[in-house]
């Protein structure tokens, strides 16, 4: 089989919970650990960090990552789900894992893991170890897949947990409430090592506490020690070029370091600052040689270093043009937040849901004073666009379907002038079917 034969023996045979959503979804770690003494535990071989949380896992993994690849380690980077390729789960110092190692793993593996029905998430994670162990990496970044207790990257013993918060998201799988979410992702939770806990609620703290407690594991609460004192826009800044108008990019004023610009400029990466700050510190403790230039190099060119899409990036001006992969509740709070912040003379909004979220509550969230384009996404968890319009129109959200994302955003072009701004999110997946489209929409 070739790459792409490859990929489609895959997505059919082993499921894949970002197709077909819960019927994709193995609990237990019966599986990871049968494939983990297979290969002879691949991840023993490696420092790790292990990251989970609702949101904000992905941003924190990568510039964790882009700072320890500037400060000159061989960095893993193990994150989901992916927006263009498959090989983006999988890199070392942001190069995609290579087609013919995917290739090559599957082909020699089939026998092994055929009987085991392993989900798709399952044996990628063991493909991402292998891959990490094979080419002898120092350290590898490991983002949780939803939960953190019964997930399968919880196998390692890292040098540092983290958590960046909770939400309601994946209900179905672990839990309708605030605690049982938490208590689910406390499970990284491990004996003696350090947690970095980015934001709490009264609900989560104590479960934390609790966890952490049980497990004699130091415990920091990144909120409670600001380290982020104030960000500001990045062309504000005398550390950015002159003539700068990439309204993307922030920059931190902090206790550590003055001038701190990030490549993330979406609000909620404020909290991810802090929390990746606090996390730096404890690596710093645990020997890691990060130095200031370190953090600098990493938050400035995260993206660069790392291959991160779909943050707050701007693909187009006049009109503007901005996506964001936030996909739930807590997601589309900063991204609201956000919106009624941006310059434009009218905002349009392209939107897409997938069935198993909690639509009414995002669509609750939304401005009314838009203009908005109701798509879906190619994959078969996605919202039809003429139930989420329908459902839309009951909080006064009004605008028209389209089949595809394509479409809807060359329809949101047609109708833009060069001042307006234009807005695509809802999922993940509409932001990769945006990505996938850019030649056809002439995008940068």
């Amino acid at each position: 089989m070739n790459y792409k034969e490859t990929l489609d023996y895959l997505y059919e045979s082993v499921p894949m919970f970002q197709q077909i959503g819960s019927k994709a979804y193995k609990e237990g770690l019966e599986n990871t650990q049968t494939l983990d003494a297979h290969f002879d535990h691949p991840h023993r071989s490696f420092r790790t960090i292990h990251v989970a949380g609702t949101n904000g896992k992905g941003s924190c993994s990568h510039t964790l990552a882009a700072i320890l690849q500037s400060a000159g380690y061989c960095v893993g980077l193990y994150t989901s789900p992916h927006l263009l390729d498959f090989r983006e789960r999988i890199r070392i110092n942001g190069q995609p894992i290579p087609e013919a190692y995917v290739v090559n793993f599957v082909e020699e593996q089939r026998p092994f893991f055929e009987p085991l029905h392993p989900s798709f998430f399952e044996l990628t994670t063991a493909m991402a170890f292998r891959y990490f162990a094979d080419e002898n990496i120092e350290v590898a970044v490991i983002e949780t897949g939803m939960g953190g207790r019964l997930d399968c990257t919880n196998i390692i013993q890292p040098d540092l947990c983290i958590i960046t918060n909770i939400g309601l998201d994946h209900t179905q799988f672990l839990g309708n409430t605030l605690e049982k979410i938490a208590t689910e992702k406390a499970g990284i939770i491990k004996a003696n090592i350090p947690v970095v806990i980015g934001e709490t609620t009264p609900e989560t703290k104590s479960v934390f506490v609790q966890r952490a407690a049980a497990v004699n594991a130091p415990i920091i609460f990144a909120e409670e020690t600001q380290q982020v004192l104030r960000v500001e826009p990045a062309n504000h800044s005398t550390e950015v070029s002159v003539g700068a108008e990439d309204t993307t990019s922030v920059v931190y004023q902090t206790k550590t370091y003055a001038n701190l610009q990030s490549e993330l400029g979406g609000y909620c990466q404020e909290l991810n600052a802090n929390t990746i700050l606090h996390a730096v510190a404890q690596l710093q403790q645990a020997g890691y040689r990060i130095e200031e230039k370190h953090v600098r190099e990493g938050f400035r060119s995260v993206c660069e270093l790392t291959g991160l899409m779909g943050r707050w990036q701007k693909l187009s001006d006049h009109p503007t043009i901005l996506c964001d992969t936030g996909h739930n509740v807590h997601g589309m709070q900063y991204i609201c937040k956000q919106l009624e912040h941006c310059h434009g003379e009218h905002l349009h909004i392209v939107i897409g849901m997938v069935n198993d979220k909690d639509i009414h509550t995002m669509l609750s969230l939304l401005p009314r004073q838009a203009t908005y384009y109701f798509t879906k996404a190619s994959v078969k968890r996605a919202l039809p666009e003429d139930s989420l319009k329908k459902q839309a129109q009951e909080f006064g959200l009004q605008g028209d379907c389209y089949a595809s994302v394509c479409e809807a955003v060359q329809a949101a072009k047609e109708k833009s002038l060069p001042e307006d701004f234009i807005f695509v999110g809802g999922s993940s997946f509409i932001v990769a079917d945006l990505l996938a489209s850019r030649d056809t929409l002439n995008l940068y």
